[in-house]
């Protein structure tokens, strides 16, 4: 057991502190432009695919952002036909599938054709462009999304090809599976809790399991600050009142987030757009991060110089108390972006307790497994100290948490940058 102990602690310490991006599959804005020459004119076959957040807010339908170029001429397109649907989505809300077919001048020999593709930009979401009738499209024309979506969606803008005159029909618009929503989103089983018909007392105490359980899940992905937890722990003479204490700041923390960007979801989506402040939110917890770290090493530093010079004092309540707010928060303040989608659909189907409900229990499960990990952490660390008959060991272990803590919020801090837009 013991050795087991140790195997577990020694893997909180070292395991990867890159955590994987947030699948903000809800709330992007996907557009594909298939750009062909049929007969001798110019067509584009242009798709919209939102989800269900944009859809929320009502985003408006644009064409007139797509720009085409004949051999460095910029031409007009005129709208020939289009369709509209708002097949269902994550926990029932509607999503919006929007295609238009686009007819440009005639095309009379092989021409260099240039699109630049201006329309909803500072949205996320999967863009692409193509050139002929029959050059297969990566997202299947928005229909089926490739897995790595959520890390790396395709964000192609701009592209030129040189097209001729062709014998094709004329591009017509899809329909069938074409106008159904693609899986977007990877916590679907959570969303679909709220969207449940007949909500007895049974299936209200059901889903909350359901949700504790999809909170502790999600908290076991990559991220949450599970490596920076264990860390703070081993590194702070933690104990598993602290665990507790960690586990209940970031519940409360959570909760408020996903509150507090539904808030701005529906009522200041005009200023902001929501998903810009998530590289924001990673930003401020990478640097509160590697202020912890920080701090750690510099009590460390004072505690060494102390103890060499006859001084031990045990003053360090205060900043253990600051360093697990700091740590809780950090681990909480990234809002699942399936727990806002429950929240804003409880809204739109009036079940706004049930939707309060719900994404607290989210949290308490995301927060308990987070505390289980500081847990391990902590008993690992104490069967740590009666296993290192010298103390030698134990003595470093602060330092190298502390380190592990710098390099997590280093991670994190670097992985937001690039992506924050003032």
């Amino acid at each position: 057991m013991r050795r087991l102990l140790l195997v577990v602690g020694a893997w909180c310490l070292v395991a990867p502190a890159l955590a994987s991006a947030h699948p903000l599959g809800n709330f992007t804005v996907n557009r594909f432009a298939r750009v062909e020459i049929a007969g001798d004119r110019l067509y584009v076959r242009y798709v919209v695919d939102m989800a269900e957040i944009p859809t929320l807010q009502r985003v408006p339908l644009r064409v007139e952002g797509l720009h085409v170029a004949l051999d460095g001429r910029r031409v007009r397109l005129r709208v020939e036909r289009t369709a509209l649907a708002h097949p269902r989505g994550a926990a029932g809300l509607r999503t919006t599938r929007f295609q238009a077919i686009l007819v440009g001048p005639r095309v009379t020999e092989r021409t260099v054709v240039a699109v630049d593709d201006r329309n909803y930009r500072g949205r996320i979401g999967w863009k692409e462009i193509v050139f002929g009738a029959t050059t297969p499209s990566r997202s299947s024309e928005l229909r089926a999304y490739p897995k790595d979506l959520l890390s790396s969606p395709l964000d192609v803008t701009r592209a030129t090809a040189a097209l001729a005159p062709t014998h094709d029909a004329p591009p017509a618009l899809l329909a069938g599976s074409a106008l159904a929503a693609p899986d977007r989103v990877a916590d679907g089983g959570f969303a679909s809790l709220v969207a449940r018909r007949h909500l007895s007392t049974l299936v209200v105490l059901g889903s909350l399991v359901l949700a504790l359980f999809w909170g502790a899940a999600h908290a076991l992905s990559p991220g949450h600050g599970k490596t920076i937890v264990s860390a703070y722990l081993v590194g702070s003479r933690g104990t598993p009142w602290h665990a507790a204490l960690l586990g209940l700041i970031t519940t409360v923390t959570h909760t408020v987030g996903v509150f507090a960007l539904g808030g701005v979801t529906l009522l200041l989506s005009q200023w902001i757009v929501p998903e810009t402040l998530y590289p924001w939110l990673d930003l401020g917890a990478g640097l509160m991060v590697v202020g912890v770290g920080a701090a750690v090493l510099a009590r460390r530093a004072r505690h060494a110089h102390a103890h060499a010079h006859g001084h031990d004092h045990h003053h360090h309540h205060h900043d253990d108390r600051r360093g697990l707010l700091a740590v809780g928060i950090s681990g909480g303040i990234l809002p699942c972006p399936s727990a806002l989608v429950v929240l804003l659909a409880a809204i739109s189907l009036h079940r706004v307790a049930f939707g309060l409900l719900l994404v607290v229990a989210f949290s308490v499960g995301l927060a308990a497994a987070i505390t289980c990990v500081g847990l391990v952490a902590v008993l690992a660390k104490s069967a740590f100290s009666r296993f290192d008959g010298n103390g030698r060991l134990l003595a470093v272990l602060p330092a190298v948490s502390a380190l592990a803590i710098v390099v997590a919020g280093v991670a994190m801090v670097a992985r937001a940058l690039p992506k924050v837009s003032v």
